[in-house]
């Protein structure tokens, strides 16, 4: 395996709006570090967002890509594209191993790792899945888009306690006609759950899904396997996130009930050294948010990179706060 990058003060895992955002902050402190992309960044499936600041009549998440790629590549950021596939400690640095695109290996080392690699939806067992997507059809986000949505008649895909809430929101917030299919799966409400969707007049559908028609870039109806045809006009699910944590897990690091990393407000993991940023870690799951996260990780690691990795040691709580005892200035 070939040592590449010796020496750096810093490597970033992944490519996505949010390693990219710390790598325009390092690069911009005149830091020597590298970015390794993956080429999963979720931000790729978005048809088009319109709360990002800058852009009110809508960008897809191509475009935030492109832009954000072009800034970077302004200070020579240029991603190499692999897969970390193991972090540990080396001495007084971490070190990397990654399998590149091209399908060599090598190894990076570097002072301070920021973890940027994001998470993955957990989709739905549905028929013509990928073209629903790509048309906007079912949408993972009503924070993001569910403005646009307003006043139409949604379906929330989950199960339990997360999809009761979610459609919750959306009844609340948007439309006055939402249902929550389990896609087959019994809902597991409490009574007091059961009596929040009453109040919100969601429907409760437990039937299984049998088919998905789409018509002229509209969902006609879902067909249920009893032959039933239910009629929206656009879904989201609510099935939750696979949050792409298992490198920071290999060395220690702390995650939360739902699987996230529990950092503290500066982006810093129970492991000294290592950080984290975006949807990756405990907070709302928003790019704009995520780049403020590796805003504020960025200019930390810039503040103390020259700091032995011992010195960071100290104990993060369960609400990712820093306790007593810490070395470290803001």
């Amino acid at each position: 395996m070939t040592p590449e990058g010796d020496g750096l003060d810093v490597l970033v895992i992944g490519g996505g709006p949010v390693g990219l955002t710390a790598a325009i902050y390092l690069a911009r402190f005149k830091r020597r570090f590298a970015v390794i992309d993956a080429g999963e960044s979720r931000a790729a499936s978005i048809p088009e967002s319109h709360n990002i600041p800058f852009f009110g009549d809508g960008i897809p998440g191509s475009g935030i890509l492109a832009r954000i790629r072009a800034h970077a590549g302004q200070y020579g950021v240029e991603p190499r594209m692999g897969r970390v596939t193991s972090l540990l400690r080396d001495g007084a640095a971490l070190m990397a191993e990654i399998r590149l695109r091209d399908g060599g290996r090598c190894r990076m080392s570097a002072r301070r790792i920021l973890l940027a690699a994001g998470s993955r939806d957990i989709e739905p067992r549905l028929p013509d899945l990928p073209d629903a997507v790509r048309r906007g059809l079912v949408r993972y986000c009503p924070i993001c888009d569910g403005f646009e949505a307003r006043d139409r008649r949604i379906a929330v895909i989950g199960h339990g306690t997360r999809g009761l809430a979610e459609a919750a929101f959306i009844a609340r917030t948007y439309s006055n006609d939402v249902s929550l299919l389990s896609l087959g799966e019994k809902l597991l409400l409490s009574p007091e759950e059961l009596e929040i969707a009453r109040r919100h007049r969601i429907r409760l559908v437990e039937e299984a899904i049998a088919g998905l028609d789409v018509r002229d870039g509209r969902i006609m109806a879902l067909r249920t396997g009893g032959g039933a045809e239910l009629r929206f006009d656009l879904l989201y699910s609510a099935l939750g996130l696979h949050y792409r944590t298992e490198l920071a897990v290999g060395l220690g690091a702390r995650c939360d009930d739902s699987g996230a990393l529990v950092v503290d407000g500066h982006g810093q993991t129970s492991v000294p050294g290592l950080y984290a940023a975006g949807d990756i870690v405990r907070g709302l799951d928003q790019i704009v948010v995520g780049m403020g996260q590796a805003a504020v990780a960025a200019t930390h690691i810039h503040n103390h990179c020259e700091l032995p990795l011992d010195g960071e040691t100290r104990t993060i709580g369960a609400g990712g706060e820093r306790r007593a005892g810490t070395t470290l200035g803001e």
